[in-house]
Formats: structure tokens, C-alpha cells, sequence
């Protein structure tokens, strides 16, 4: 009886208030579901007007939307200057940096889009066009990475004893939250236990890596259902009212969500370190590589 009181309260007070890591996560996939959807509906946009608008890029409207396309690329070349030349270091934030290197990341490639009509005119415009494309397709990857490793868009590098303690990554309390459903604690340490654990090899490292997200909704929902089925039995022998198994059962439900989230991204974490130097050592040469070939094909259309 004890036991499942204790419980009720445990629930309780996971349904008053998740783990701040937890709305955190929650909050940082929303906002990436929110900027793939913007970044989508640009380039449809940028299509409709294509082939609804009638100018060519060569005409003073297409003129002037190849020219701030162009001011935007340059404008994303800041970024890494301002890291390297020493005196530019001490012009502004570096996160106002990145958020402008971000924001002109997205709307030069929409504009240089609208200025092409998808349309590749000539040898040198096809390059330039395909290494802005290689350049942003780069940028949306190394964004992905960025902010699992980072706290926040903004933020600094984190570690890993960091995101340990900022998930809250304390598998024995959550277990003892949920003692009464003994099945539900057995997955979640079984989750834990192949989640962190050393792979055997590269192979299998790289395809827990690929497969953690899918298995832990997989866990998450079958917790969810086993916690419910006891928490239920349990609630009908006891007489609780509705309202109040609402909130436990939400509140179980959360606190199992956020166990699985935290042990996925400490899980996680070195690996997309790894990923991000690799990527680090790409993004950059195509990055020089795209303003070389902009100002070779400005140059192209100048002279003939």
C-alpha cells in the first residue's frame, strides 16, 4: 500500500512539472520540424514564382534577385572570417554572427532559386548553382548536428558529463518511481543497458546508432501501455478518482518519455561530436568552392 502511494506522488509530481531537459528536447524538435517546413514552403514558393512570373534572369527584376542572392552568399562568408581574422573578433556577439550566417544560409539560395527559375542557362551557372546547392544542403545537415551537441542554436559546446547531468540521467530514480510496475523498470534498464553500452564493433555502433530512435519509441510505447494497464489495476482497487489518474498516468508517461530521450542522446552524443568534425572538414572547402564559382559566373555574365 505504501509503495503505491508513494507512487501517486511520484506521479504527481512528474505531472506538475517535466524535467527541464525534457521540454527542452521537446521544444528543440518542434523548432526543427518548424524551420524544415519554412525552409520547404521557400522553395515551393520559389518554384510557383518560376513558373508563374513571367521574367527572365537576365531582365532587371531576375537581375536584381541574382545580385542580393549574391550579397547573401557573401554575407555567409562572414562567419568563418569573423572567426579567423583577428580583428574582426571583436565586432559583435558571435552568436548574432551565426544567427545572420544562419538566416542568410536560408534566403540567398531562395533568392539565387528565384533569379535561375530552376533553369541552368550555361556551363558556368550550372557549377555555381550546384555548389550553392551542395553549400546548403551542408548547412541544413550541420544544423541537425549542431544542436545536439550545443545548448541551443545559440549556445556553447556542451559535453557529455554536461548533457548527463542536464537530462537528469539517473536511471535508479526513475526506477524507483516506478518499482510497482516491475516490467516497465525491467525495459527501461534493458533500453539503458543497450543504448550506452560499448558496441562490439563498427558495424553494430553505426546501426544502433541508425536504429536508437526507432527502438525507443518502440520502448516507450510499450511502457506506456504497461504502466497504464497496472496503474489502472491498481487505481480501480483503491478507489482513485478520474481526475487525479489522469494526471499520474500523464505524468508516468512523461517521466518514461524523458528516461528514454536522455539516455538516447547521451547514447548519441559522441557520436555526432564524430559526425560534426567530419562535417566541419567538408562544410568548409565547399563553402570557398561556391564563392569562387559566384564570382566567376558574375564575372561570366559581365563580360559577354
Amino acid at each position: 500500500m505504501s509503495e503505491i502511494v508513494a507512487a501517486r506522488s511520484s506521479m504527481a509530481g512528474a505531472a506538475r512539472g517535466q524535467s527541464q531537459a525534457g521540454r527542452g528536447a521537446r521544444v528543440q524538435s518542434w523548432r526543427e520540424r518548424i524551420f524544415l517546413a519554412g525552409t520547404l514552403a521557400l522553395i515551393a514558393a520559389a518554384w510557383l514564382v518560376s513558373r508563374f512570373v513571367s521574367y527572365k534572369s537576365g531582365s532587371t527584376l531576375g537581375y536584381n534577385l541574382g545580385l542580393a542572392g549574391g550579397v547573401g552568399l557573401l554575407f555567409i562568408l562572414l562567419y568563418p572570417l569573423r572567426k579567423r581574422v583577428r580583428f574582426l573578433s571583436a565586432w559583435g556577439q558571435t552568436k548574432s554572427w551565426f544567427a545572420m550566417h544562419m538566416t542568410c544560409g536560408v534566403l540567398a539560395p531562395f533568392l539565387i532559386l528565384l533569379h535561375s527559375k530552376f533553369h541552368i542557362g550555361s556551363i558556368n551557372a550550372g557549377v555555381s548553382l550546384t555548389c550553392m546547392l551542395l553549400v546548403a544542403t551542408s548547412g541544413f545537415v550541420g544544423r541537425f548536428i549542431y544542436v545536439r551537441i550545443h545548448h541551443g542554436l545559440y549556445g556553447t559546446r556542451m559535453t557529455l558529463a554536461e548533457l548527463q547531468a542536464q537530462v537528469g540521467f539517473n536511471s535508479g530514480e526513475v526506477r524507483s518511481k516506478l518499482s510497482f510496475a516491475p516490467r516497465v523498470e525491467q525495459w527501461l534498464r534493458e533500453f539503458e543497458a543497450a543504448a550506452v553500452g560499448r558496441p562490439k564493433n563498427v558495424v553494430q555502433g553505426m546501426w544502433r546508432f541508425l536504429t536508437l530512435g526507432a527502438r525507443a519509441r518502440w520502448v516507450r510505447r510499450r511502457c506506456t501501455q504497461e504502466f497504464a494497464r497496472v496503474y489502472r489495476m491498481h487505481a480501480r482497487t483503491f478507489k482513485w478518482d478520474a481526475a487525479r489518474q489522469q494526471r499520474h498516468l500523464a505524468g508516468g508517461a512523461e517521466l518514461i518519455a524523458d528516461f528514454l530521450d536522455g539516455a538516447q542522446r547521451v547514447a548519441q552524443f559522441s557520436r555526432y561530436e564524430r559526425l560534426f568534425s567530419l562535417w566541419h572538414v567538408l562544410h568548409v572547402p565547399l563553402l570557398w568552392m561556391m564563392v569562387f564559382s559566384a564570382i566567376a559566373h558574375v564575372v561570366a555574365v559581365h563580360a559577354y
